[in-house]
């Protein structure tokens, strides 16, 4: 694929709920993720003050929060094979496989390493190791490439566990790795932390060329939200922050990113809001106002 990065809308909706699996929208998206090998999804979970309110738990547990999750994307149980429907003495069952292989694991939680090694240097690794084969292999993974980053303080973690504390103390964390599967689940929880799915970016990279390019795709954690199609209702900052991921990360962009995500919080500060993340005594503006807001305000920062 010739591009340096690409933006993806959230796809899926009810008109695809009776057509083949193979045919629906988050069958081609998955296949994207293969076929560029985007194996680590980058999914911040951040609070901005302004919205600390908004989050269901108490504003001075999630205040401040900022949790990057790196979830693998391209293995585990929803590439497994064998899987499917299938007759078992007599009667219908289903099977879906977790499989990891060393190489799988082991890049997935370097990228988590070297991110925590510019953020607190602070790493948590969650697994199942106490009830899964693949789990054992993963601790035992992760284990063995922290040696090449001794500055790095890496935990060991139970996925149960971590979804009971990141609601518990959500704080304690800073970059979290994890399998595809658990990774789906635990970065949706930590999205409530923010107070709207609606406010979460997402980025999926592949491995690094002999140039330093990496194949990536951004979109926002949220899906497609049908039930409010065409009624400008929609929370539009998880895309432009994606847009803000996809200038930090592929292009390089650092100050531009810094300025993008510091015209959505601004907005926020000045008390604009989409139904999503509306609290009392904010300004209720649409979709397309919310946009404006923010490119009005990049024009301030820009000046």
């Amino acid at each position: 694929m010739n591009v340096d990065a690409v933006m993806l809308g959230a796809v899926g909706g009810p008109k695809w709920d009776n057509v083949p699996r193979d045919v629906r929208p988050e069958a081609g998206l998955l296949k994207l993720r293969k076929e560029m090998d985007l194996f680590a999804n980058l999914r911040p979970s951040t609070c901005m003050p302004a919205l600390a309110a908004a989050s269901s738990l108490k504003e001075e547990v999630v205040s401040g929060l900022d949790v990057m999750l790196v979830r693998e994307l391209t293995a585990g149980t929803y590439f497994g094979q064998p899987r499917g429907m299938q007759m078992w003495e007599g009667k219908e069952r289903c099977i879906d496989t977790q499989s990891y292989t060393v190489d799988e694991i082991e890049r997935v939680v370097r990228a988590a390493f070297e991110l925590a090694m510019k953020r607190s240097k602070k790493l948590h690794s969650v697994d199942k190791a106490n009830v899964m084969e693949t789990g054992v292999l993963w601790r035992r993974v992760a284990t063995q490439v922290s040696v090449d980053f001794p500055d790095v303080e890496l935990h060991h973690m139970y996925a149960d566990n971590c979804a009971m504390q990141l609601v518990r103390w959500p704080k304690q964390f800073d970059v979290i790795v994890t399998d595809n599967l658990f990774g789906d689940i635990l970065s949706d929880c930590a999205a409530m932390l923010s107070g709207s799915l609606g406010m979460l970016p997402s980025a999926s990279l592949g491995a690094a060329d002999s140039s330093g390019r990496r194949k990536a795709m951004y979109e926002p954690v949220h899906g497609s939200a049908p039930d409010i199609a065409g009624q400008s209702k929609a929370n539009p900052l998880a895309t432009i922050l994606s847009f803000a991921m996809c200038l930090r990360y592929s292009f390089d962009m650092v100050e531009d990113a810094d300025m993008l995500e510091a015209a959505c919080a601004n907005v926020l500060d000045a008390g604009y809001r989409t139904g999503d993340i509306m609290q009392p005594g904010m300004m209720l503006v649409s979709t397309q106002e919310m946009g404006e807001q923010v490119c009005l305000e990049l024009d301030k920062l820009a000046a």
